[in-house]
């Protein structure tokens, strides 16, 4: 019988601290205590909802708990109610073309979403089903992207994580962007962005240039942008992760993109200071590892993961940066330099990597030119220093001659954007791998060596 009465009971509790997006719920009965990641609603002065998400229990019945709206308004004694449940997200077709916040509200203002579904964010990725068979069918199964210098370098498989890694303004959300543009126009997959910690702007730019392109309702999208709280910042990458399980559920192709996941850090950094965690000595959380272990240990199976890392200060030895690079298939370092060069995309072919890049998986012909690409930009970056001292004159012939279609390869490997049409004034190109194999090999076999390099900058197929 008191079990009964127990569970009959709801389980409320009161808030007795608010410091920032940190709330403290105490409940009386130590059988009220809700779990981790559990849901507790509570309401502001003002009759706003606010939800919180237990992030740790203390001593004397408190559960410390992160806000994942503003708390503001919020007062001490207020009834504070647990749900019994995780944060639950709604799923199902009727999402395509919505944004969601990490709460599943709708935030583009076209009224409510109304799912015969829901699903919780936060699972046991050790209970999370996944079909081997299906894995294991998929293995170097190469996914065109139209971009020259990701088909060449970092062929993209249906299952893989890749990384877009720059400092501000190298143009990370330009190449995710238009990786969603190509592959969601070209393939017949789904496709969930999630916008972690970005600016407004450029998830408002990003949902006009898609329903631009026709390929709105082909996205699902949640937002978790830089005005919220480090809480909906920190968990909005759960609800894309959810949004993009169940897509798989239906047997789709599905392609997640991540906007930023440096962001994602950062918010745990923010957390865990507010939470009272003495920081490592780098200043970033101590659970740091643990936590982007827990994202990408969640994208498995048939999910190919897009993920734009930001670098502080262009330093790619940041120990947030570093804990994200393990996880990755590829990496796509964009770098600053040549940017500087007008080399748009600005992948820096040296810096990156790409563990798919092998003659099993892409072909003997792909992986035979692409080495040799790689070989001659690497003679060019002596030979440039060289140049730079006495002049491209005093170079032996030999070396002139790899000297000058190094430059060629580098302009062909620049490509105007579907997504930067408006800024440039230049229709974007969709090139097909065997084309750009084709415009290397002649380039590399010396078919172009009377053509001047500034031909070959900013085009298509040659």
């Amino acid at each position: 019988m008191a079990d009964q009465a127990i569970k009959g009971r709801q389980k409320e509790g009161k808030v007795t601290a608010v410091q920032g997006p940190v709330v403290d719920v105490r409940f009386e009965h130590i059988e009220d205590m809700p779990d981790l990641h559990e849901t507790i609603l509570t309401r502001s002065f003002d009759k706003r909802q606010v939800t919180l998400l237990v992030a740790e229990h203390l001593e004397g019945n408190l559960a410390r708990c992160v806000a994942l709206n503003s708390t503001l308004n919020l007062q001490r004694n207020a009834p504070a109610i647990s749900t019994g449940s995780p944060l639950r997200i709604p799923i199902g077709e009727e999402l395509f073309g919505r944004i969601i916040n990490v709460m599943g509200q709708p935030v583009d203002g076209k009224g409510p979403i109304e799912t015969a579904a829901s699903d919780v964010i936060h699972k046991d990725v050790s209970r999370v089903a996944v079909d081997l068979t299906a894995v294991k069918s998929n293995k170097g199964d190469v996914v065109e992207t139209g971009i020259k210098a990701v088909d060449l370098l970092f062929p993209v498989l249906r299952g893989s994580k890749t990384g877009v890694i720059g400092g501000a303004g190298c143009g990370k959300t330009v190449l995710i962007s238009e990786l969603i543009h190509n592959i969601v126009e070209e393939h017949d997959g789904a496709c969930v962005f999630t916008g972690i910690g970005e600016r407004i702007r450029e998830g408002n730019e990003l949902y006009y240039e898609f329903e631009q392109a026709g390929i709105l309702n082909k996205v699902m999208m949640a937002f978790g942008q830089m005005d919220e709280p480090p809480g909906a910042r920190f968990n909005v990458v759960m609800t894309g992760i959810t949004l993009a399980e169940y897509l798989q559920s239906t047997g789709r192709e599905v392609l997640l993109f991540m906007d930023n996941v440096f962001r994602f850090v950062q918010a745990g950094a923010e957390i865990s200071t507010l939470l009272g965690r003495t920081p490592s000595e780098t200043g970033y959380q101590p659970t740091l590892g643990s936590e982007v272990g827990d994202v990408h240990e969640r994208i498995r199976g048939s999910v190919s993961a897009f993920e734009a890392v930001y670098v502080p200060a262009d330093d790619i030895t940041d120990p947030a940066v570093v804990a994200i690079f393990s996880y990755l298939d590829a990496v796509m370092v964009l770098s600053r330099e040549r940017i500087q060069l007008g080399l748009y995309p600005a992948i820096d072919p040296l810096t990156s990597s790409c563990s798919h890049l092998n003659a099993a998986t892409v072909g003997a012909r792909h992986f035979q030119l692409s080495q040799e690409v790689l070989r001659i930009l690497t003679k060019y970056d002596e030979l440039r220093r060289i140049v730079a001292v006495i002049g491209i004159d005093e170079l032996s012939k030999a070396d002139r001659t790899l000297y000058e279609r190094a430059r060629k390869i580098q302009n062909f490997l620049t490509q105007p954007m579907f997504v930067a049409e408006s800024y440039v004034g230049k229709k974007g190109a969709y090139v097909r791998i065997g084309e750009t194999l084709d415009g290397m090999e002649k380039i590399i076999d010396g078919k172009l060596d009377g053509t001047p390099e500034e031909e070959l900058y900013m085009i298509g197929a040659v």
